[in-house]
């Protein structure tokens, strides 16, 4: 029973490893984002829209930012399945979207940069 709870513990600390390392790692993805958009408590629209609140949120509905028609029209609903084939080439999951960015191809970085951006809710805090 011992070696079965000390096995357990293990399991737990090493994926709170995991996560905090996810997130380490997302957030460092994030700077390849941050020129465009902010996330975190304060952020406001730049040249793309704020990420605060990005899961479960509709795609174009950032109040205050300007969407193109096929962002508004999309039909997206944001969770980590749909962000990562969006991240993979955005104009191909969006076709006429205003986004300029060639996309991260890696998976293992991309789930990283979602669990980074999901931890933030609508008003930016964690």
């Amino acid at each position: 029973m011992r070696t079965i709870l000390m096995a357990a513990a293990v399991v737990v600390c090493a994926s709170g490893a995991a996560v905090a390392q996810d997130l380490a790692a997302g957030a460092n993805s994030f700077k390849k984002c941050a020129p465009c958009h902010a996330v975190g408590e304060g952020a406001k629209n730049k040249v793309g829209p704020v990420l605060n609140g990005l899961a479960g949120r509709h795609s174009g509905s950032v109040e205050g930012y300007s969407y193109s028609a096929a962002n508004k029209n999309s039909g997206i609903t944001w969770d980590e399945a749909t962000f990562l084939e969006y991240i993979k080439d955005p104009k191909a999951k969006i076709p006429g979207t205003k986004m300029v960015f060639a996309g991260i191809k890696n998976e293992g970085e991309a789930k990283a940069l979602w669990a980074y951006l999901a931890q933030f809710k609508a008003d930016g805090k964690k």
